[in-house]
């Protein structure tokens, strides 16, 4: 197995949304503010090379959408989703599996292009099954007022009109599941319904994918919760069980929305579960 490191674009948000009731005092230590309250964000994705098998776990906002749309999220840098890819050495035909946490635009936007008529819109990964779960397909596409800005008709609907799309199980009794692609995922409804935390073996790691479970280091604290979550009570318990989980185990916190660190390792301290170490993706794979 070998891991890849995709970064398919940067962009900012605002920091109060992004820490809820945590006030700017204390937040802007770890997650400094613009002169327009936004803070540094990224989509980093990650490719899993696996045998025959090309899988990607997420794929940013994508480019398809308006100039007004993306103004409201200031794209900043140079990374794409596909520049990333070419330049690890592959073209998106390669990629065998997409793999969603959510289906959240920042988080699948990237698996969905114009065609080149500018007619209609198709999947990128023409030869990829694109992966999510039943329940939060459902809860996608039925979204409730709170989260309809998030779920994009122009993401969702290419997906079941191309055949392309599947889905994993969700576990029956318990928070873990076996997604059948070589890999377990944690189940968490805070933030949204059934969002997905991959758990990767790879050598002596267990690496968790944080998709918005941990979206930045400083949201450590388990009271550092966003304001986006649509049951922040329930992601403050799903926070803690699997950050002590993280301590216990020694796992290591590929973050996809921390735009200056990577990927980290955690340890409990008096005060809770904290940082422990931090990596560059190029240090690991």
């Amino acid at each position: 197995m070998k891991l890849y490191s995709i970064n398919a674009g940067n962009f900012k948000l605002d920091g109060g949304a992004m820490f809820g009731v945590v006030p700017k005092s204390i937040w802007q230590k770890t997650n400094p503010a613009d002169n327009n309250n936004l803070i540094d964000m990224a989509a980093r994705c990650l490719l899993i090379e696996d045998g025959n098998r090309l899988i990607l776990i997420d794929s940013g906002m994508g480019d398809k959408q308006s100039e007004k749309f993306f103004s409201y999220y200031s794209p900043w840098g140079n990374d794409s989703l596909i520049a990333s890819l070419n330049r690890c050495g592959f073209h998106p035909d390669e990629i065998t599996d997409v793999f969603h946490t959510h289906l959240h635009f920042d988080h699948c936007g990237g698996t969905v292009k114009w065609h080149s008529s500018l007619t209609r819109l198709e999947p990128v990964f023409k030869n990829a099954k694109l992966w999510t779960n039943k329940e939060h397909w459902k809860w996608a596409t039925e979204p409730n007022k709170r989260e309809r800005a998030s779920f994009l008709k122009e993401n969702l609907d290419p997906m079941m009109e191309s055949g392309q799309l599947c889905f994993v199980p969700s576990p029956s009794d318990k928070q873990t599941s076996d997604t059948g692609l070589g890999f377990e995922a944690f189940f968490a409804d805070g933030h949204t319904e059934k969002q997905m935390i991959p758990l990767i073996k790879y050598k002596e790691h267990t690496i968790a994918f944080m998709a918005d479970l941990l979206p930045t280091v400083g949201h450590l604290p388990i009271p550092y919760v966003m304001g986006y979550d649509t049951r922040p009570l329930l992601t403050l318990n799903e926070k803690e069980l699997f950050l002590k989980i993280a301590a216990d185990y020694n796992y290591l916190l590929f973050l996809e929305h921390d735009a200056h660190n990577e990927i980290i390792s955690v340890q409990h301290t008096d005060k809770g579960v904290r940082l422990h170490e931090t990596y560059k993706c190029q240090e690991l794979f």
